[in-house]
């Protein structure tokens, strides 16, 4: 392998790790391996710290593959809790709301459900990534501030309904989408839709293009790993380059 000119890393990212917490993991590990001061390195989408599954972290030349990985296909695997929300639409939060669920059945969320294939206007979270005014949403959220998001017309291509739990009210889907979809942003819409609320319990991303979470290495493995490779990087030791900005999918 050679770093500097450029590798694809597909890390299985774990729960409650940030993103940019297992690529700086991995590119002090890689640097260290080298001789170097800091490798560039960035990620192509990221996701949730409760989120895990597929990351693409990009090394040296392959960082300005980013912009175009940015638009493949991914896959999530999602379970998610009926009669109740947070503000944050997945457990980073403590519920705020409860809704009634009497009337929801297997029946009605598949309906349910068949409303958000295709074409979709979704409101990204207000705890996200996204900028506002040029800070992130989260950051604001957490200070305090009001934070309102405009709607951004987005591709969902599957979604397929995988359990329905009857008497816990708990829903588990698998979503094939494009790119800037937010998935906790998907459960508060499909439990509006439901005459309800919804929240994500658990979230992963299974597949990134024709990456699976099977191609991946876990972030624990992830020195072994590395020690079995060949590496052929002809760098001096010394050397200092610079990180590349992440790319938010």
């Amino acid at each position: 392998m050679n770093f500097t000119q450029g590798e694809f890393i597909y890390l299985d990212k774990p729960y409650g790790m940030s993103s940019f917490g297992a690529l700086a993991r991995v590119r002090y590990l890689v640097s260290q391996r080298l001789g170097v001061k800091r490798l560039k390195t960035g990620h192509a989408g990221t996701l949730d710290p409760l989120a895990t599954g597929v990351l693409i972290l990009c090394t040296g030349r392959k960082t300005k593959e980013i912009e175009s990985l940015q638009l493949q296909t991914k896959e999530y695997v999602a379970t998610m809790q009926l009669g109740a929300t947070t503000p944050s639409f997945d457990m980073e939060h403590t519920v705020d709301s409860t809704y009634p669920t009497a009337h929801i059945t297997r029946s009605l969320v598949e309906q349910v459900l068949g409303r958000f294939v295709g074409e979709v206007s979704q409101v990204p979270p207000e705890y996200s990534a996204c900028k506002v005014g040029g800070a992130r949403a989260y950051k604001l959220k957490r200070n305090g501030c009001d934070v309102e998001l405009k709607p951004k017309t987005l591709r969902i291509d599957e979604i397929e309904l995988l359990d329905f739990d009857a008497g816990r009210k708990r829903v588990a889907i698998r979503v094939v989408c494009g790119k800037g979809t937010y998935i906790r942003a998907l459960a508060r819409d499909i439990g509006i839709e439901l005459g309800s609320g919804a929240f994500l319990t658990s979230l992963r991303r299974t597949r990134v293009g024709s990456v699976r979470a099977e191609d991946c290495v876990t972030l624990d493995a992830f020195p072994a790993w590395l020690a079995q490779q060949d590496i052929e990087d002809n760098i001096l030791k010394g050397d200092n380059t610079n990180e590349t900005d992440t790319i938010q999918v």
